[in-house]
């Protein structure tokens, strides 16, 4: 393995469980109409199989408007604060996300923010991955080449294809929605695949 000094790690479904934040998404958009919650989801996960943002599909087939998404629904997987504060001993740790706007708060709020060296948030750059400008600007911000990064993520499309185009090395965690995805571009494949963030201590910590 390369020497490694930065670890790059999105946030949701990542570091955070949103599974209430997509149930409250659903309901809000299925409120006023006569389509059940049982055949969105299904046509949901059906476009999450085909590698596709299943909510966001489906909530196109149907014609329905997105609802804002309630980031306070998120709450931490149960080992994220463990394995940040293991590997921080170990190496610097940034973020790279799609995010609303107050990352770095709800970060402090979750109580993570002291093991986190640097943010890079879409809503506070104007930046959205999978741009690459987005990750060059949190490797020039971090002082750190390509090569000397992992970034650990839960979507191929958006965290795994943009960091092997700029030579990062890459970390799949199949967790949320990701679990029912699989590599179909070999331009995808992930160094390494990990179904809970505690497997990240095993190849890094």
């Amino acid at each position: 393995m390369k020497q490694i000094d930065w670890l790059f790690f999105d946030v949701g479904s990542t570091l955070v469980n949103e599974e209430k934040a997509y149930q409250e998404r659903i309901k809000q958009a299925l409120a006023d109409t006569n389509i059940s919650y049982s055949a969105f989801y299904q046509t949901m996960i059906h476009y999450f199989m085909e590698n596709k943002k299943g909510d966001v599909e489906a909530l196109k087939y149907y014609g329905l408007k997105p609802p804002a998404w309630r980031s306070d629904l998120e709450v931490l997987y149960p080992d994220c604060k463990q394995v940040l504060k293991t590997l921080h001993q170990h190496y610097k740790i940034g973020i790279i996300a799609n995010q609303l706007p107050n990352l770095q708060a709800r970060l402090r709020r979750f109580g993570i923010d002291s093991w986190i060296d640097l943010v890079i948030s879409s809503a506070d750059v104007g930046l959205t991955k999978p741009d690459l400008a987005i990750f060059e600007l949190a490797l020039q911000q971090a002082n750190c080449l390509a090569e000397g990064a992992v970034r650990i993520g839960d979507r191929l499309d958006n965290d795994i294809l943009p960091a092997k185009q700029l030579g990062m090395q890459t970390i799949w965690i199949r967790q949320g929605f990701s679990r029912l995805t699989h590599v179909t571009n070999p331009a995808e494949a992930p160094d390494w695949t990990v179904d809970n963030l505690t497997e990240i201590l095993e190849i890094l910590g």
